[in-house]
């Protein structure tokens, strides 16, 4: 029997963690052999629940090779996932961001517009007649709630408010109690260096097939603490621009309880995000009400502005 690997994205959220883990629950129960990974450390929020619904993190992947088949969660662009993924195998893909995906041959691809993978996953499992245990369906929930920013995210989809409210009677879960103490646990940014931050949840991107580009974000329940470390997030971020040979890293810091976001950007293209928010830059930085999301709006507005 061919074994596989699911895994999500580089610098993995909750989604991409909880997805992988679902997957593989899925495909063995369709009597495939799969085994979820990571490409990362499990961040704050992911490990709440985790322990929460007392399943541990897949193990860690460095890189693939042509000896591996893989599963694809939750990301499909080549830059953002496992080194030598252009070698493996890619065997299904499921996702529900942009399109950016070349395979040298026959897959099962699925992606749809909603506000998180697990919703979509949720989907599968009921097309192919699978039971959804409930300590998987716990973490299918926290990963709408984390990616949907329990519902306040321009991302979120009447589908995800659903699919959530099936999760939570799955896995007898308050969807509101749980959801702010798991994002609240997320917020926790202490312990992190300045390099961490900006890693935690970075994504590459080349805009207008040209333009190197890095989008971090972090959440927090106070704008103002994070950006007393403005001085050293700048150099973590310039680090990369020099080693990644970025031409714009920007860096989100999102409030989850008012839904804003303060942006620090570098790079010899910070004029596209002045002109995508209409925004002068003042050392680097702007605040950007009701700026959440960055597959709605930032990359389609950055992109759109090259």
């Amino acid at each position: 029997m061919e074994k596989l690997l699911v895994f999500g994205h580089k610098n993995p959220d909750t989604d991409s963690i909880t997805a992988s883990i679902a997957m593989a629950y899925l495909q063995n129960k369709l009597g495939k052999a799969v085994e979820p990974r990571r490409l990362g450390n499990i961040n704050k929020e992911t490990e709440y629940a985790l322990n929460h619904f007392n399943v541990g993190a897949p193990e860690l992947l460095t890189s693939v090779s042509e000896d591996d088949c893989v599963i694809l969660v939750d990301h499909n662009e080549a830059c953002q996932s496992a080194q030598g993924i252009e070698k493996a195998h890619i065997r299904m893909v499921v996702d529900h961001h942009t399109m950016d995906f070349k395979a040298s041959e026959p897959l099962y691809y699925h992606s749809e517009p909603v506000g998180c993978t697990c919703t979509v996953l949720y989907k599968l499992f009921n097309d192919n007649n699978v039971v959804i245990p409930a300590d998987v369906a716990g973490l299918m929930l926290s990963a709408i709630i984390s990616d949907t920013l329990l519902f306040k995210s321009p991302t979120c989809t009447q589908e995800d408010i659903d699919v959530a409210e099936k999760l939570s009677k799955i896995s007898n879960t308050d969807i509101n109690s749980y959801g702010l103490a798991m994002l609240k646990a997320g917020t926790d940014l202490s312990s992190f260096s300045e390099e961490e931050l900006v890693n935690l949840d970075g994504k590459q991107f080349t805009l207008a097939d040209t333009i190197k580009t890095k989008v971090s974000q972090v959440n927090t329940a106070d704008i103002e603490d994070v950006m007393t470390r403005k001085e050293k997030i700048e150099t973590a971020m310039q680090k990369d621009i020099d080693s990644l040979g970025l031409e714009l890293n920007v860096f989100l810091i999102t409030d989850i309880i008012n839904s804003n976001s303060q942006v620090i950007v570098l790079g010899s293209r910070s004029d596209i995000v002045e002109k995508a928010y209409s925004v002068t830059l003042e050392n680097n930085t702007a605040f950007l009400p009701g700026i959440v999301s960055r597959k709605k709006q930032v990359i389609p507005v950055l992109t759109a502005n090259c």
